[in-house]
């Protein structure tokens, strides 16, 4: 086991801040019990578990065990905590592309359910067990998902477009790895070109693993409503109005967007609710 304290020069919230991480609370890669957050986690030097404590609030320990668990702790848990950030240009980048383009690609244009259950289908299915005994499994690799039959993808939930952009990642491993140390401009250009990548998928992708923190979710079915709600008290959104009211922040909407959405508000419900689909 590898153990480190990662003395942040501001305050945080560690479970708001790892919030976006997460696929939902069966996200087999993560956990999160109190104020501990586990996370299994692929690093240049091998897989590795972490720990994560808030013991102040600006202080977090972390622990770490498997093959990568020095680099977890110096790099992974650090990074993961807003530890490198400077907020005057917020560059924070994650180096596994791909593992986010995975969980991008499962999300695009179904609910968040859907979603997520197809992410833990996934991970059950493609990915080993994280070091240590902890109940834990590691992100999926990019390149056995999109090397799996579509008939196999179909019974994990994945079908149509979101399979075929999937398999794009087994055709270009090494430019998606090349992306995490591109210009945001010139990786997010490359993300645009590749066919079933649209304006949802590219700014998730350039978002949370790039670290670009202007990229807003332009397409996304709740979002122009929270962001109406919160900035306007309008009830109803769209993608144009929400822009509009970003627009006051342009070069951090991104994380605007990020708060916003750990924040809890919610616009006012109205409709029925959709049924979620089943491939069985």
């Amino acid at each position: 086991m590898t153990v480190r304290r990662i003395e942040l020069q501001h305050p945080v919230d560690l479970r708001r801040t790892i919030f976006p991480l997460i696929r939902g609370t069966g996200d087999p890669t993560a956990r999160v019990e109190g104020g501990t957050v586990w996370r299994a986690v692929r690093t240049p030097d091998g897989p590795a578990t972490m720990k994560l404590r808030q013991s102040a609030i600006s202080t977090i320990e972390a622990e770490a065990w498997g093959p990568g668990a020095e680099c977890a702790v110096a790099v992974d848990a650090p990074g993961a905590v807003g530890s490198f950030d400077d907020t005057t240009s917020f560059v924070a980048r994650d180096p596994m592309v791909a593992l986010a383009w995975v969980a991008a690609v499962l999300e695009q244009k179904v609910m968040g359910t859907e979603a997520r259950t197809a992410w833990r289908r996934v991970v059950q299915m493609t990915a080993d067990e994280a070091p240590g005994d902890h109940g834990l499994r590691l992100p999926p690799d990019a390149e056995r998902v999109a090397s799996l039959p579509p008939s196999e993808l179909t019974r994990l939930g994945v079908t149509g477009t979101r399979a075929a952009t999937l398999r794009e990642v087994a055709r270009h491993p090494k430019k998606i790895a090349a992306l995490a140390g591109a210009p945001f401009n010139e990786a997010r250009s490359w993300l645009r070109r590749l066919p079933g990548v649209g304006p949802w998928t590219e700014a998730e992708v350039a978002r949370l693993a790039l670290g670009d923190p202007d990229a807003v979710s332009v397409g996304d079915f709740h979002l122009p409503n929270i962001v109406a709600w919160a900035l306007a008290g309008e009830t109803r959104g769209t993608d144009d109005r929400m822009l509009e009211l970003l627009e006051p922040y342009r070069g951090q909407r991104g994380r605007v967007q990020l708060l916003l959405e750990a924040s809890g508000i919610t616009a006012p419900r109205f409709g029925p609710k959709l049924e979620r689909r089943t491939f069985f």
